[in-house]
């Protein structure tokens, strides 16, 4: 058979496959290459899509493809094809087959990188219908520079914008609340420049104290204050006027200290006139906080990412009629890396359910501007 008359056949790799996997990456790559023990790992994972094109003489090219947890977002991780059979369209009918596997498990959008200077599959891409949404600096193990470039692969239209906001992650288990006011900030004000020691500084001025395990959380109207403080207008949208995150803890000890705190953020934030708005947060409100320029943060529960029920802060970057993005600022250094973390697509329906935290459903949002701004509001 000649490379002329090749005749592809796709299908999932399974562990037999792991050698001429390997081989192939071996061939195909000098940085950044998968190894044998992550191909083992990627045929069986459950949350991976691992293709794989062949035909009678052996392995033609494979993709994997990352899909996250809580989201649906799908990540094209590597794709190669082998150097007989090059040039016959084999890597754009393996992303087709990748596309389709990954919208059948739920996911709306495809993602990948790619080398900024390699013009040849950007064009792919493009002709494909990836868009260039952003750069990272420095991804590669050579110091290369990529494009980040995302597809709707389950819708043909697309209307959705991306705030300019810089991701920052946290540096403490406990921080997501500053790490997501940090960049909410900084979206509007690039002076204020997020680092530890105002990730620490605004952790003080906000915790709960207490919280389910180790060090207490953020207060949504701790965190409000906080901003105040650094010369914006912050306002607080909160679903309840009941004490906060107090079922989260045991002891009536915790319970009373939790409602101190609660009390004294009011008490300030009435004294410094940040305004609380005691109604439910719609994710209307949200989209027309953004196309007024404002930043948003959101309390959610990560059990939908990561099996937790715990309360979490994220910073809004976008909205469409599909989805809601969000910056988170936890990345798990294991499994993820910061592209992973950025403008994340949560589903609507998804976001209406991760958004509501414990028993209480709170739903709580802060909505960040400029202080000029703060007479253009408008209540809901």
């Amino acid at each position: 058979m000649t490379e002329s008359t090749i005749t592809p056949h796709f299908r999932p790799a399974h562990i037999g496959d792991v050698d001429a996997l390997f081989a192939l990456e071996e061939a195909s790559f000098s940085n950044d290459k998968l190894s044998r023990r992550r191909f083992q790992h990627w045929v069986n994972a459950v949350n991976g899509v691992l293709l794989l094109a062949e035909d009678d003489r052996g392995l033609l090219a494979y993709g994997l493809v990352l899909l996250h947890k809580g989201t649906r977002l799908a990540r094209l991780y590597s794709l190669a094809v082998a150097q007989r059979s090059r040039g016959m369209g084999l890597g754009r009918s393996l992303l087709e087959k990748l596309e389709q596997a990954a919208a059948a498990k739920g996911r709306l959008y495809m993602r990948l990188e790619v080398e900024k200077n390699n013009t040849a599959a950007i064009c792919l891409y493009e002709r494909m219908g990836y868009q260039t949404f952003g750069e990272y600096s420095d991804y590669y193990e050579d110091h290369g520079d990529a494009l980040r470039m995302q597809k709707r692969i389950r819708f043909a239209s697309r209307n959705s914008f991306f705030q300019a906001v810089n991701w920052y992650q946290q540096t403490t288990d406990f921080t997501c609340g500053p790490a997501a006011l940090m960049m909410a900030m900084n979206s509007i004000d690039k002076k204020l420049k997020p680092d530890q020691l105002t990730e620490l500084d605004i952790w003080r001025e906000s915790t709960t104290i207490f919280m389910t395990s180790g060090h207490g959380g953020c207060h949504p109207v701790g965190l409000a204050l906080a901003a105040s403080r650094r010369g914006f207008s912050a306002s607080v949208y909160l679903n309840t006027d009941k004490p906060l995150f107090t079922d989260s803890v045991r002891s009536q000890h915790k319970k009373d200290i939790m409602r101190t705190v609660d009390r004294q953020f009011h008490a300030k934030a009435k004294r410094e006139k940040v305004s609380i708005y005691h109604r439910e947060v719609t994710q209307q409100q949200i989209e027309a906080w953004l196309q007024k320029g404002h930043s948003v943060i959101i309390l959610i529960s990560t059990y939908r990412l990561d099996g937790r029920k715990a309360p979490h802060w994220v910073t809004v970057t976008s909205i469409d009629d599909t989805c809601l993005y969000v910056h988170d600022p936890d990345l798990d250094e294991k499994n993820q890396v910061p592209l992973d973390c950025q403008h994340i697509p949560i589903a609507r329906d998804d976001f209406a359910k991760m958004s509501a935290f414990g028993s209480q459903r709170l739903r709580t949002a802060i909505v960040i501007r400029k202080k000029a701004a703060a007479k253009n509001i408008s209540k809901p």
